[in-house]
């Protein structure tokens, strides 16, 4: 599918315009930041576009506030009883001694038992933990990747996982390749499918 990709200023706002091969305009707000984002039929004008924002602008500055508002998990420290979240479910860490391999599990439904060597720092604790997230959030995309390209009737694109600051997941049509945060892992499935069928290349 034929993709441009620019984006606008319209009354203050950094509006990402994607134009493809449809036939309607889908204006959005995307969380963590708020970010405004207008899929466009090739066809339409950049003025169209505008007024399309416009006309919304008091709906866009409503879902903004309410992305401002969530409460942010603070700074991780990777010490005993810390919160962390897998998969929309909040978990209590668990440090264990291992002389093994450093790993993560899960255990009794409301644990995270981190195993990491004796006498490793924070920043050692957090690459297991970060190491063990890419893995669990990669088996649960595959398959949702997978069924929303065939219900599509596309190819299954390249896709990668990787830290983004205000995005959840994005395209790169020229590639083409999808990307998605690393940070998806810590929601609810059903918001991780929501992010594939709205990444610009599966919407």
């Amino acid at each position: 599918m034929s993709t441009e990709t620019r984006h606008l200023h319209i009354s203050g706002l950094q509006v990402e315009v994607v134009r493809k091969d449809i036939k309607n305009l889908h204006l959005g707000v995307y969380p963590p930041a708020g970010r405004v984002r207008v899929a466009a039929p090739l066809a339409v004008s950049d003025d169209a576009v505008r007024l399309a924002v416009i006309g919304r602008l008091g709906w866009i500055r409503r879902q903004q506030a309410k992305f401002q508002a969530q409460p942010r998990q603070s700074a991780r420290e990777m010490l005993q009883g810390e919160s962390h979240y897998y998969l929309g479910q909040r978990y209590r860490l668990v440090l264990a001694e291992t002389g093994g391999r450093q790993t993560v599990s899960l255990q009794g439904g409301a644990r995270l038992v981190l195993h990491v060597h004796r006498g490793v720092d924070a920043a050692a604790r957090w690459r297991v933990l970060e190491r063990w997230y890419r893995v669990q959030l990669h088996e649960v995309l595959a398959p949702i990747v997978e069924r929303w390209a065939a219900a599509i009737g596309v190819t299954v694109p390249q896709w990668r996982i990787r830290w983004m600051k205000t995005k959840w997941g994005s395209c790169n049509p020229r590639a083409p390749r999808l990307w998605f945060n690393v940070a998806l892992v810590k929601v609810p499935p059903e918001c991780i499918e929501y992010v594939v069928v709205r990444t610009s290349s599966l919407d």
